[in-house]
């Protein structure tokens, strides 16, 4: 047997991958598990992306390798996208990388930026892939508290007594995930203040602006940021276009060129109709968000009925796909996620997936139908007569 990299020492098999696949294994059995744990929108994509596609299936001699830069339209649609929304100018020739899906992106910034021993600072709870890929490039994970008294914000002033001489990144993503907590613009400008300080990069991973949020924001907002900060969004949630894999990353010319290094020698380019649709998705008018978050709106109190018989608190402000419910004292995130999964056929994510401060807390997907999660509420009200 070849033994693995030692890079994978402190790297696990992602928690859905493993989950999901007991999940499978109940199904199978004859178990009606009900799934609202991951974070997958079931909606379509705007009809004219589905419509751009098939335009540019239909058109000659595009099924080659594309450009690693992605196509000039593509880049000046998400510069006006981000001018538009975020009111902030960005230079699609230089300051513009399509990505596919952000979640490379986390990888190619770290490969573009970490060497081994470097620190990285985490947020906890928060996306358990910035700590693997922070393992896999041989750097050292800090993982750094946000808790709810602090509406999940870091502590930076906290943060800027200990030792950061060996951070070189840090991870932050707000809207929070998996919490849900909105930025604030003095939070963003403290972030950045805190990064040129510090001399780190401050990487804001922005996929959730537009879910249940009238204000989205973005770092990039901030006068100056774009020296110490890179921002990464996608059109997963926005647009449901999840499995498309179609992301970004924004920032200076300089660490854009420095990500494109990396990611240049790891793929071939996006499928020009992967690309041609994307065009069409960040084109989409006003009544796109609207008529999107009108379904979230709905399923997300049937979702608060699920948290109140479970004798949960959470936020009702919060933003997002999901639904962060405080368990009552004394519960235990992942017997209560066991609990539902085999008493009621129920799957839902315990927060500790996301880290120690997650503890207490489940997370509950609003990707799903109403009639699901209306289900899902029956079966608990059945039980708790």
């Amino acid at each position: 047997m070849i033994p693995k990299a030692d890079r994978l020492q402190h790297v696990k098999e992602y928690y859905f991958s493993r989950k999901l696949r007991e999940v499978r294994q109940l199904k199978a059995a004859g178990k009606p598990v009900i799934n609202i744990g991951i974070g997958s929108p079931d909606l379509d994509p705007p009809l004219s992306v589905s419509r751009a596609m098939k335009n540019a299936l239909e058109q000659n001699h595009i099924h080659g390798y594309q450009s690693y830069q992605g196509l000039p339209e593509l880049r000046n649609a998400i510069a006006a996208f981000y001018l538009q929304h975020y009111y902030v100018k960005a230079d699609p020739d230089k300051g513009i990388l399509p990505l596919m899906g952000s979640k490379e992106g986390i990888m190619h910034i770290s490969m573009a930026f970490l060497n081994a021993g470097d620190k990285v600072l985490i947020p906890n709870p928060g996306y358990p892939t910035y700590a693997s890929v922070t393992n896999l490039v041989q750097a050292k994970p800090v993982m750094y508290d946000l808790v709810e008294d602090n509406n999940w914000f870091p502590d930076l002033v906290a943060l800027a007594k200990t030792d950061l001489s060996k951070v070189k990144l840090m991870w932050v993503s707000y809207p929070h995930m998996p919490t849900g907590s909105k930025p604030t613009k003095e939070l963003f400008e403290q972030l950045v203040a805190f990064g040129r300080k510090h001399q780190i990069l401050i990487i804001n991973d922005n996929p959730y602006s537009f879910i249940l949020n009238d204000t989205p924001m973005s770092i990039l907002s901030v006068p100056g940021s774009k020296d110490v900060a890179l921002e990464l969004n996608s059109l997963s949630k926005t647009f449901n276009m999840a499995g498309w894999r179609v992301g970004m990353v924004l920032g200076s010319a300089q660490n854009i060129q420095s990500i494109l290094e990396v990611k240049s020698n790891m793929d071939s380019g996006m499928f020009y109709g992967i690309q041609q649709g994307a065009i069409a998705a960040l084109n989409s008018d006003e009544n796109w968000f609207k008529n999107l978050n009108s379904t979230y709106i709905d399923r997300k109190k049937v979702a608060w009925q699920i948290a109140d018989i479970l004798g949960c608190t959470y936020d009702k402000n919060s933003a997002g796909l999901f639904i962060w419910a405080k368990l009552p004292e004394g519960k235990k995130a992942e017997q209560m996620a066991d609990e539902l999964l085999y008493k009621y056929d129920v799957f839902l994510t315990p927060g500790t997936i996301f880290g120690s401060n997650g503890e207490g807390y489940i997370r509950i997907s609003l990707c799903v139908k109403e009639s699901i999660l209306s289900e899902v509420l029956q079966r608990l009200l059945l039980t708790n007569q």
